[in-house]
């Protein structure tokens, strides 16, 4: 493993936890990190190419691995698409792949970004921060999973709510306080 590859994996697993499993951003997400069911991969190519070839592979792993074992990935990307906008279009390149793979309906793919935005919203809205993450990430998931932590879970439709509650009561030092930073 290269620095690089060390250096991506360890801030995105300080990001999971003391973010998204910290805050209770995602709350299927502690399960499965602490079943240690999580696989972190790392592009370190700049090209967005290398990228979606690189997710090819990683949705077909998941697709073939034993749920028990194996249950999300994230695939890290420290040095492609920096742009928010460009890595937004880029999205509809993840979906073509999932359906040329005949997974749709079977994974998935959530988006992380250290300059996501939601539409409708300032740069610095802490709403914003549920999905931003230290570096470009595709989050590949089973949409099995999703459906058992959902009805498993309450009112899961609340959480984006919840989310910004959240973020808002924490604001942008608070965020910072968490160790999280944005290495894009």
């Amino acid at each position: 493993m290269t620095d690089i590859e060390r250096t991506a994996i360890e801030d995105t697993q300080t990001w999971l936890m003391q973010a998204v499993v910290g805050l209770n951003l995602c709350p299927f997400a502690k399960a499965v990190v602490v079943k240690d069911r999580v696989r972190y991969r790392v592009c370190t190519s700049a090209e967005s190419v290398d990228l979606l070839a690189m997710l090819r592979e990683e949705l077909q792993h998941l697709a073939e691995a034993d749920p028990e074992q194996l249950d999300t990935t994230l695939l890290i990307a420290p040095h492609a698409l920096p742009d928010f906008l460009d890595f937004n279009d880029f999205l509809g390149d993840c979906d073509e792949v999932l359906c040329e793979l005949e997974l749709d309906g079977v994974l998935q793919v959530a988006d992380f970004h250290p300059h996501y935005q939601f539409g409708g919203t300032d740069v610095d809205d802490m709403e914003n921060f549920t999905n931003r993450s230290p570096y470009p990430t595709l989050h590949l998931l089973r949409e099995s999973s999703i459906d058992k932590a959902v009805e498993a879970y309450p009112d899961a439709s609340l959480i984006f709510e919840r989310n910004i509650e959240v973020l808002s009561t924490l604001g942008h030092e608070g965020w910072l306080a968490l160790g999280v930073r944005a290495r894009v």
